[in-house]
């Protein structure tokens, strides 16, 4: 086994895409654009006979020049975790690198489902490894997703019944989706911080997501979709599409025409987008932690699982400490500061 360094774009996406739970989050795009905001990605490449077995594209940020770095695999390694030498091996590796590399920690957090062999194997070796379950889950541990290879006609018969009427009844009341593209960017964004403040979520600045967007939607993986009501837009999805599978990453609307179920058409809509595209499955990306109607994202899960989706809780992000003092230093002081940062771009919004 061979562990390379790989700096070609064209390259790296197409190893990356032939690869088991390839992610969008792995791609040469998504390095590039957080490099913007003081990440050094580094992509990784296993080889063995001169096949492919395994990626990692390791994201690595010094929060200030005199501190040591922090890294972070996001939705990764990819690799089949069925081969337990192999994921032993790559494992193994990413400690190697963060040592290498004088880091605090490095972070990994691979699609891997908890409740199955696979997934209890490998929770097994990283705790055997020294790694910790990490308290900061940058992304969303759980999530639903949708079989997209039925028929369209199967997989409205998979909806709730309810969900089935209201794609169907937008349609009836006049609810139109169409493709946004990069001219749409301001409208996205601008339906996006209208929800941000109904909702009550913090959302970064304007600049952030037109580099997201746009970034994807060059790349050609970016679909940016908006349901309107006589030509004024009402809501909004942007779906990542990478390999086989698409994910529904954000999500807006507007207060006015909601009467009209805009959002389901939206969903529906996207999905065959996605069918269309070549993918197998549509990740609703997020589901709450706890199954639970206390959980704040109860009522956006009710919502996601009425179109049909399987709720999959993965193994989540783990946390290998190369200084086990910086690492606890870390844990307890960064979640003060990011608090802090929060409540300060709060106030002044």
């Amino acid at each position: 086994m061979e562990v390379v360094t790989i700096t070609d774009g064209a390259e790296w996406n197409g190893t990356l895409a032939a690869l088991p739970q390839a992610h969008f989050l792995q791609t040469w795009e998504w390095g590039v654009l957080k490099s913007r905001y003081g990440w050094q990605p580094t992509r990784y490449l296993w080889r063995q006979g001169g096949r492919a077995r395994a990626a990692a594209l390791v994201l690595t940020r010094r929060t200030a020049r005199w501190l040591p770095p922090v890294m972070y695999v996001p939705k990764g390694p990819l690799l089949d975790y069925a081969d337990e030498s192999l994921a032993a091996q790559v494992i193994a590796d990413l400690e190697s690198i963060a040592r290498r590399e004088g880091a605090v920690f490095i972070k990994v957090d691979p699609d891997v489902r908890e409740e199955s062999p696979v997934g209890a194997a490998v929770t097994a070796l990283l705790r055997r490894r020294g790694w910790l379950f990490s308290r900061e889950q940058v992304q969303f541990r759980n999530t639903v997703l949708v079989d997209l290879t039925p028929p369209p006609e199967e997989m409205l018969r998979r909806m709730k019944s309810k969900w089935r009427y209201n794609v169907r009844l937008a349609g009836r009341r006049g609810v139109v989706v169409r493709h946004g593209g990069v001219a749409a960017l301001d409208v996205l964004y601008e339906m996006y911080a209208e929800t941000a403040v109904r909702d009550g979520f913090v959302i970064r600045p304007r600049e952030y997501y037109r580099a997201v967007w746009g970034t994807f939607i060059e790349a050609g993986m970016g679909h940016p979709l908006l349901a309107e009501v006589e030509g004024e837009p009402v809501a909004m999805v942007f779906v990542v599409h990478f390999g086989r599978r698409a994910w529904y990453v954000y999500g807006a609307s507007r207060a006015v025409h909601r009467e009209k179920m805009p959002n389901h058409l939206l969903q529906w809509e996207a999905m065959l987008l996605a069918r269309r595209l070549g993918c197998t499955v549509y990740d609703m990306w997020g589901a709450p932690e706890v199954l639970d109607e206390s959980d704040p994202l109860w009522g956006v899960y009710r919502f996601k699982r009425g179109f049909g989706g399987e709720f999959v809780r993965h193994i989540g992000a783990w946390d290998y400490p190369v200084s086990p003092v910086g690492y606890r230093l870390y844990t307890l002081a960064m979640p003060r500061v990011l608090a802090a940062m929060r409540r300060v771009y709060w106030w002044r919004r």
